[in-house]
C-alpha cells in the first residue's frame, strides 16, 4: 500500500474544515476532484474512510484515525526536508506564523526583526487571527505556530499541540485623561456603569471578555462604537470620550489615554501553540525562542 502525501493532507483538511466544499476552497482545486481523490485514497487504504450524513460528507473513526497518523507523517516529512537543507547550514525555510492582533506587533513583529539578523535563513510569514481561529488554523497546517491564549476559551485543547508559554498580560481600562478615575490605582468596572463603550467586533476574543467582564460587575455595557482595530479604539476613547478594556500590550502610548489595572486583577496567559510532531524542527525552535525572548 502506498499514501500520496497530497490525499492525506485532503483528509485531514476534511477532518478540520468539515466539508468538502471548504476543502476544494482551501486547495483551489473543484469539490468534484476533492472527492475523487479521498475516494482514491479509501480505495489506497482498503478502508472506509468516509460516510454521508444527508447531503454531507464526514470521516468514520477508521478516518479521523488515519488523518490524526496523517498529521504526524506530513509534519515529519517537513522536517526531514528542512532537515536536509539545513545540513551544515543555519535553519532555514518559512515558519507561518499565526497571531491576534496586539501581539503582533508587540511580540512577533520584534521577533522577526532579531531572526532576520540571527537567522537570515528563516523566513517568518504572519497571519492575523483570534484565538479561537488560531487553533483550527494550526491542526489544518495552515501555520505552523499560533500565538493565541487558552484563558477564557470553551473550545478544549487538542492531544496535537503543545504550548509554550510567553508571558502574561493584564487586561486593564482606558480612560480619556481628565476621567474621574483617572487618578486611581486601580478601578472597579462598576464605577463606570454608565459610560459609553468602545468594544471589538461581536464574537472576537475581547468582545466576549469585555462583555462577561462588564457583566461580572452588574451592568450591561451600553457600546457606542465597535472596532476591529486597537488603535482606532485607543482613538475613540482619546476623542470621543469613551472607555474601553484592552489587552495591556494593545495600549499604544502615541495616544492621550490613561491605563488601569481593574478590580480585582483580571490577566491573559499568552502562549505560541505548536503542533506536537513540529517541536523538533529548528526552523520552528529558533522561532519560539525569538518569540520568548521578544521585549515586552
Amino acid at each position: 500500500m502506498t499514501l500520496n502525501p497530497w490525499r492525506l493532507r485532503l483528509l485531514c483538511q476534511l477532518e478540520a474544515l468539515g466539508t468538502v466544499r471548504a476543502v476544494a476552497a482551501a486547495a483551489h482545486q473543484s469539490a468534484s476532484s476533492v472527492s475523487q481523490q479521498l475516494a482514491v485514497l479509501e480505495s489506497e487504504t482498503g478502508a472506509r474512510l468516509l460516510e454521508r450524513t444527508g447531503r454531507r460528507v464526514q470521516l468514520t473513526s477508521t478516518g479521523h484515525l488515519l488523518a490524526s497518523r496523517a498529521r504526524d507523517i506530513l509534519d515529519r516529512m517537513a522536517d526531514a526536508e528542512a532537515e536536509l537543507r539545513a545540513l551544515g547550514q543555519d535553519p532555514s525555510g518559512v515558519v507561518r506564523v499565526a497571531a491576534f492582533q496586539s501581539a503582533i506587533h508587540s511580540l512577533v513583529v520584534p521577533a522577526t526583526v532579531a531572526l532576520r539578523l540571527a537567522h537570515p535563513g528563516v523566513e517568518v510569514h504572519i497571519d492575523e487571527l483570534e484565538p479561537h481561529e488560531s487553533t483550527s488554523a494550526l491542526l489544518r497546517g495552515d501555520v505552523d505556530i499560533a500565538v493565541t491564549t487558552t484563558d477564557f476559551l470553551d473550545a478544549p485543547r487538542h492531544p496535537d499541540v503543545h504550548l509554550v508559554p510567553l508571558r502574561t498580560d493584564a487586561i486593564v481600562v482606558v480612560v480619556p485623561p481628565g476621567h474621574r478615575v483617572a487618578r486611581q490605582e486601580r478601578v472597579d468596572l462598576a464605577a463606570l456603569a454608565d459610560e459609553d463603550w468602545a468594544f471589538d467586533l461581536p464574537g472576537t476574543y475581547m468582545d466576549d471578555l469585555a462583555t462577561r467582564l462588564c457583566r461580572q460587575a452588574g451592568f450591561e455595557p451600553r457600546v457606542v462604537g465597535r472596532f476591529n482595530n486597537y488603535l482606532i479604539a485607543l482613538q475613540h476613547v482619546e476623542s470621543a470620550g469613551s472607555v474601553t478594556l484592552l489587552p495591556e500590550l494593545a495600549v499604544d502610548p502615541r495616544y492621550a489615554v490613561v491605563a488601569r489595572d481593574l478590580v480585582p486583577p483580571t490577566y491573559r496567559r499568552i502562549t505560541a501553540a505548536i503542533r506536537s510532531s513540529s517541536a523538533a524542527r529548528a526552523s520552528v525552535t529558533v522561532v519560539l525562542d525569538a518569540l520568548s525572548g521578544a521585549p515586552a
